[in-house]
């Protein structure tokens, strides 16, 4: 364990890869706050951990800037700095740009965008006072290519990384590197959700292996993976690389897809 009053800050830290990203900062000896937008599951977070004074869990809407400011705010007055901010919070829809309702654009660019704008708005502020930091974006593969019937996912995860690099190159002068994770399919509620929704005729587990052997390693991610290279980046083990998408895809984005025949 590393003993250290570092403070994180996790959106979207109950589920998923948010959750995965609280768990190994704690267990790196960091002081973690998360947002989530369902009191149950934060709870349920917090319990896990024991109910510790440092891990502090806010239920609020990351879409809701006034929501996002007093969120950071409660943050900074518990434990005195913020260090690092990772950008966990995201949904998924399905839909091309005919099906999609406005409402439906609009939800998903106001989780899966705003909140990262919402969440740096008011949380650099804070960094800045630390002399140096770091913010980690969670982006997907489908910032680079996208499949039929995710317009609105797609292009919040497109949008994302352009706005790394904008604030990378606006952080810069504070110390403070921003980068982006660009995962491809990683095993998370979401996902399991999403094979819950397509599996037709098989079942899910059949979709979620069918879609692991779709990558080059032939399995999804585990969300810890993505949690231990965020870890190493907000360590400052590669303060050099700022401005940087990662993709930690199995290697689906370096296949051509044609498979030559055997």
């Amino acid at each position: 364990m590393i003993d250290n009053n570092k403070v994180v800050l996790v959106t979207g830290g109950s589920k998923g890869i948010g959750r995965a990203m609280v768990d190994r900062f704690v267990e790196a000896g960091y002081n973690v706050a998360f947002f989530c937008n369902d009191a149950e599951s934060c709870a349920s977070t917090l319990s896990d951990h024991g109910n510790r004074e440092n891990v502090l869990g806010i239920t609020l809407d990351v879409s809701k800037a006034e929501e996002v400011k007093v969120g950071v705010d409660k943050v900074a007055h518990a434990f005195g700095r913020l260090d690092v901010v990772i950008n966990s919070a995201g949904i998924q829809r399905y839909g091309d740009v005919v099906e999609t309702s406005v409402e439906l654009w609009n939800e998903v660019l106001s989780v899966n965008l705003n909140g990262v704008f919402h969440t740096c708005k008011y949380a650099i502020p804070e960094i800045r006072k630390q002399g140096k930091g770091a913010i980690i974006n969670i982006a997907s593969v489908q910032s680079y290519a996208s499949q039929t019937g995710v317009a609105a996912y797609a292009a919040s995860k497109g949008a994302i990384l352009q706005l790394t690099r904008s604030m990378a190159l606006d952080c810069a002068a504070d110390q403070i590197t921003v980068n982006a994770l660009c995962p491809a399919s990683v095993n998370t509620p979401m996902l399991h959700w999403a094979a819950d929704l397509w599996k037709g005729e098989q079942s899910k587990e059949q979709v979620l292996e069918s879609w692991g052997k779709a990558h080059p390693l032939g399995r999804v991610a585990e969300p810890r993976e993505l949690a231990e290279l965020a870890l190493f980046i907000a360590q400052g083990k590669c303060s050099f690389m700022t401005g940087a998408d990662i993709r930690v895809d199995g290697g689906i984005m370096s296949q051509v897809p044609i498979v030559l025949p055997e």
